[in-house]
Parts: C-alpha cells; structure tokens; sequence
C-alpha cells in the first residue's frame, strides 16, 4: 500500500495529467492507491482537473469504481460536471456512470453543471436523462440555480426541454425571479419575465419581492426592468429601508429622485425611518445620501430614538461623528437614556467630547 507520501506523489500525477509517469508508478506498486483524506479517488481528482485521457486509463486499466462517492457523496461525474469537463462528463456518461447521483445536500450533476455558464455540458446531461425537476435540500432545481448565474442560453434551453421547470420555489419561498434579480442577472430577469408566468410581486417568507432584491442589492437597472415589464406593486417604502441597510446609495437616489418615494416613510409599528437604518448600520454614506435628498435628521422612531441612538450603540464612530457634525443634538429617548449613553468605544465617545468643544467654541466667539 502506498504511504501518505506516495499517495499524494499519485495525485500530483493526475492532477497534473502526466498519465506515463503515472502509468509507470502504477504499475510498479501494483495497485490504483487508496483514498485521499476527504474520501476522493483518483477518479475524482481526474475528473476535477479534466484529464479525460488518465480518467480513461484508470477505469480500464485500473477498473477503478465510476460510482465511487467521497465523503461529501460525490462522484467522479459531479466533479467533471462542476468544473465544465465535458469530455469527462461524456467519457462518464457514456461508461454508464448514474446522471442523477446525489452528493451532500442533494446535489445531481446537473445542478452542479448549472452553476457554470457551459451550455454543452448541461445538454449532455439532460440527453442522458438527467431530470431538471430534482431539487436539492434548500428546495432549488436546475433552472433555480442556472438563474443565479444568469445565462439566457441555459435558461432558454432548459425551458424548452421542460417547459414547466420555472414553476419553482426553494423551501423560504424564493422563485428564480427573486434569485435573478438579487444578483443582477438583467439579461436572466428579461428572459424570466418574458417566459415565465411569475406573480407580480411574489413574495418570499420573509415578505421580499424579487424589486426589493434588485433594489436592497443596488441593480437599478433591474428593478426598472421590473416596474416597466412586471406591473411591480408600489412596496417602495420597504424598498428604501432595505436600501439603507445594505447601504445603497444609489438606489436610493433611484427610489427617491426617480419614483418618488417618501424618503422619511416609516417602517411599521417601529416608526423608523432609512435614516435610521442606515446609522444602525454604520454606512456614513447612505446617512450623506439620505440627507442630501432632504431626509429629515431630527425623525425618532416610537421609542424617541434618533438616529444618533442607533449609531450609537452599533459603535459606529464615523457615523456618529458625522450626524453630531450635521447638526443634530443629543436627546432622550422615552426612557431618559440619550445617545452618548449607549456608548461603549473610546472612539464615539470622544466624538461626543470634540463636539462638546466645538460647542463651547462657538459660543465663546458668540
């Protein structure tokens, strides 16, 4: 048995596709080796790196296992496929490997083929049988995960080979539409909305709609691809709070400037404003966006909070320093406790020491 050493000496040969060396090494031990440390044969390593010539050796010289699985239950087809081996992936097929073999989590080499942009190879599986309609544990087929990486052509394909594989949702809700739109995909979104008979505004479980991910992840040019061709509903309000909160300068001005959206909406029972949200989370430019656009500095949410409050107690010393500068004071909320209270870092708090200075500056000049 080869040791540790040699072992890994036999998968640097493969890895690297010196198939006569390996050929010569092979032959000298006697044996194929044993498994790595995460369960992969050297099937898998081939099949991963693309050496279809040393993948063929292996299995007829060798009669190495095409079904051999590792510890995440991969198999030789779902590394070729992952990683866009199409000669692997035909070698395998066409040696019978099972095309809807499930690694960890439910994964078929299908799904693993559409999380890359090669058509050929998605084609290849489907025309082996593999079945578009699978889903992994979080819920997601094919079409779900190829609409994350946003390829029209795959989308396009797997619609025409299974035409109803858009009826999907994962296990929170999420339609491919809500997927596209949070990464952008434009092109992905165009041919969903034109395909595709999703509802306007569907949600998911926690209430988001596919305008609101392009909206709280900054593609503008989706969600006007989404209010011009889906008949989005007015949600703006929401819109502009989770714009704040992912810091979304532009979508901001896009929400306020070019749909007019009230920049001081409030959020539920909370009362609290993007303002708020944006200093809860620390982004000093979103809190310069949203007084730019005339954001009221002085709102308090139904504790009598401002948004000094929440700056303060995430610790947010730039942020803090900032709103202090723009003018807006320190005051109570319906407990009694101000700002400067919630401090905990040496930095906010001597912001509230320089702007005490610079008070007394003022006044002295006065």
């Amino acid at each position: 048995m080869a040791g540790p050493a040699d072992q890994r000496r036999l998968f640097r040969l493969v890895q690297d596709g010196r198939l006569c060396t390996l050929r010569r090494e092979l032959r000298a031990a006697g044996h194929a080796g044993c498994a790595g440390p995460a369960g992969d044969t050297l099937l898998h390593c081939a099949a991963r790196h693309g050496r279809r010539d040393v993948l063929a050796y292996l299995v007829e010289t060798w009669d190495l296992d095409i079904e051999a699985a590792n510890r995440d239950y991969k198999r030789p087809l779902h590394e070729a496929a992952s990683m866009g081996h199409r000669d692997c992936v035909r070698y395998l097929l066409g040696r019978g490997a099972a095309v809807d073999c499930l690694k960890k989590a439910d994964w078929t080499p299908l799904m693993m083929a559409c999380t890359r942009r090669n058509l050929e190879v998605i084609r290849d599986l489907v025309e082996h049988g593999a079945n578009p309609l699978l889903k992994n544990k979080d819920g997601w087929n094919s079409f779900h995960i190829a609409s994350r990486e946003g390829d029209p052509l795959i989308l396009q394909y797997l619609l025409a080979v299974c035409p109803s594989v858009w009826k999907t949702d994962s296990k929170i809700g999420r339609t491919p539409l809500h997927t596209a739109a949070m990464h952008g995909c434009l092109e992905a979104v165009e041919v969903l909305l034109q395909r595709c008979q999703y509802e306007p505004d569907c949600r998911d479980r926690c209430g988001l709609t596919p305008f609101m991910d392009a909206v709280q992840c900054g593609h503008t040019d989706v969600a006007r691809l989404l209010l011009k061709k889906h008949k989005v509903e007015k949600w703006f309000g929401s819109a502009i709070h989770r714009a704040a909160v992912t810091g979304q300068d532009e979508a901001i001005r896009f929400l306020v400037s070019e749909l007019g959206v009230d920049i001081d909406a409030r959020a539920g029972s909370t009362h609290l404003t993007a303002l708020h949200f944006a200093a809860k989370e620390g982004h000093v430019s979103t809190v310069q966006t949203l007084l730019s656009l005339g954001a009221d500095i002085n709102s308090k949410d139904e504790r009598n909070r401002s948004a000094l409050h929440l700056a303060c107690a995430g610790q947010h010393a730039a942020c803090v320093q900032f709103l202090l500068s723009s003018g807006l004071q320190d005051s109570p909320d319906v407990t009694g406790t101000l700002a400067q209270h919630l401090t905990r870092s040496p930095d906010v708090l001597q912001c509230f020491s320089h702007s005490t200075m610079a008070e007394g500056v003022c006044r002295g000049r006065q």
